[in-house]
């Protein structure tokens, strides 16, 4: 198979993923049943990113940069489940490469990536004997897991002898100046409550400048209150609440997402953690400090971290070249094919 013919046949995956077909909408129903937070709207969402990013225009000029041909090497992937489709950079990487992918999904993946590699094997049939779905790695030459901080313990000590890239948590942090506009902070909104905020790039953490006055972030946030009608959702905002109001802890409320004053970067579902700060450069330190753990960034600020820095509304939507903790998955396959 030519590099050619697999960009061909995830540009056309790509088609099928932002159609409006009825096996579409059937996987979508299907995916919310077996897991209530992959409602339709969060797993089409997903769908529409990577529709708009397999396009010849983007994997063309992202793949030349590595001499890629055919490989006999297997790659073992461990993929997470906190959002739908969550792993699939992952096996376009791989594939893309020319490596064979063994692939352990996670249980919440409710069948989605399986449609989607059935997919594409129905789009180009050489994939076939490209793609394996186990449920144990075995005779793999290389790793690349994604989990927690627990699990990336377990993964170190099993797979650590073969190449690998291990991931664990991150999050993503948003700093507000006070002079944001009402739809940057909608924007904002979205990079906290898309997916429910599981995701890694889901801002857990704000830090805001002392005295900052929140009636125009709650105004802004009004517009994602439909969380609220999700009853896994409003459980857990139920839960930290009455936690918060029990201990005393300073926070703020309004009706479906709690604000907490903490130190910490990743907070409960249903809670952004919020610290002050009276100047940046200690926030920039911090952050620079500590930036294993964190995703991305999303502020209207100007602040040089090295850590990934979008617009505010930016953080669920990444590039192709945006890579799950800065490691660039195609610069670690070349190396080892």
């Amino acid at each position: 198979m030519t590099q050619k013919q697999r960009i061909d046949a995830f540009v056309a995956l790509g088609k099928l993923l932002a159609s409006d077909q009825e096996k579409i909408n059937n996987v979508l129903q299907q995916a919310a049943f077996k897991n209530p937070w992959y409602t339709p709207a969060n797993t089409k969402k997903q769908f529409q990113v990577w529709s708009s990013n397999l396009t010849a225009e983007k994997l063309t000029p992202w793949i030349a940069s590595y001499p890629f041909g055919e490989s006999d090497k297997v790659v073992g992937l461990i993929l997470a489940g906190n959002i739908p489709l969550v792993g699939f950079h992952d096996i376009l990487c791989v594939l893309l490469a020319g490596f064979h992918a063994q692939i352990k999904l996670s249980s919440d993946d409710a069948g989605l990536t399986k449609f989607v590699l059935d997919e594409l094997i129905t789009i180009e049939p050489a994939f076939e004997k490209k793609i394996q779905l186990v449920e144990r790695l075995q005779q793999y030459d290389l790793i690349i897991a994604t989990g927690s901080d627990n699990s990336s313990r377990y993964f170190d000590y099993y797979f650590g002898k073969k190449p690998h890239i291990i991931r664990k948590n991150r999050n993503a942090i948003a700093i507000l100046t006070g002079r944001e506009s009402k739809g940057q902070l909608k924007a904002l909104g979205a990079d906290i409550f898309d997916y429910f905020g599981l995701g890694c790039r889901s801002v857990s953490k704000l830090y805001i400048p002392q005295g900052y006055d929140f009636h125009l972030f709650f105004e802004a946030m009004e517009d994602y209150n439909a969380v609220k009608e999700h009853h896994k959702y409003v459980n857990n905002y139920d839960y930290n609440k009455s936690i918060y109001l029990i201990n005393g802890d300073r926070h703020f409320d309004n009706g479906f997402m709690l604000l907490k004053e903490d130190i910490r970067f990743t907070s409960p579902l249903a809670t952004v953690f919020f610290e002050e700060y009276e100047q940046l450069d200690p926030v920039r330190a911090q952050l620079e400090a500590q930036a294993d753990k964190i995703q991305c960034i999303v502020t209207e600020a100007t602040i040089e971290t090295g850590i990934p820095t979008f617009p505010l509304g930016g953080s669920q939507c990444p590039a192709l070249t945006d890579y799950a903790d800065g490691v660039d998955v195609l610069k670690f396959l070349s190396e080892k094919k």
